[in-house]
């Protein structure tokens, strides 16, 4: 049975997510990839602002293809999480990151991280980049449109099927992974 749930996040919210958990989630969340992750990182080490509010969000690791005529987006399937792994404890501790969308399992330091701050890690089914696509209502570029797909884009997504892989309380359904 799938959770409807919604962004902005708030501690209680997370709190309340197991993994295994299948959710359909709506409401706004925000692209990154590595090289967004760094700009965000580097912000943060020099005292700068942000360009974007990531207070009760949640980061999508993606790089959408452009869309065909009469489509919001192109292909949108996750990345592998791991890239952004050297980054997303300083953004979870640093902006209230509230969860973070991708494939593949987390370090133990992104691990401690979410337990620390209350963050979730969500798995988006790789493979189904077309179906993902199929839940996002709205795309815009809101910064970094240098880095081309790989900029920080802002989805409207509506019933976006993920699965809780990493709760904010140390559950993991990635354990026991060689």
């Amino acid at each position: 049975m799938n959770i409807k749930i919604s962004t902005p996040f708030d501690d209680a919210a997370i709190m309340a997510l197991t993994a295994g958990q299948q959710v359909l989630l709506s409401g706004v969340i925000y692209t990154a990839r590595d090289a967004a992750h760094k700009r965000l990182c580097d912000l943060i080490a020099n005292k700068q602002p942000l360009p974007v509010d990531l207070k009760g969000a949640a980061l999508y690791f993606v790089g959408p293809s452009p869309p065909k005529p009469g489509y919001v987006i192109g292909s949108a399937g996750p990345t592998t999480s791991y890239r952004m792994d050297a980054y997303s404890p300083i953004l979870i501790e640093h902006t209230g990151l509230k969860a973070m969308i991708g494939k593949g399992n987390r370090s133990p330091e992104v691990q401690k991280s979410m337990q620390q701050y209350r963050c979730v890690y969500f798995a988006a089914t790789g493979g189904a980049a077309a179906l993902i696509a199929k839940s996002i209502v709205k795309c815009e570029v809101v910064c970094y449109e240098d880095l081309g797909p790989e900029a920080i884009h802002r989805l409207e997504v509506k019933d976006f099927p993920l699965l809780v892989a990493i709760d904010c309380h140390g559950n993991n359904l990635y354990k026991g992974e060689g």
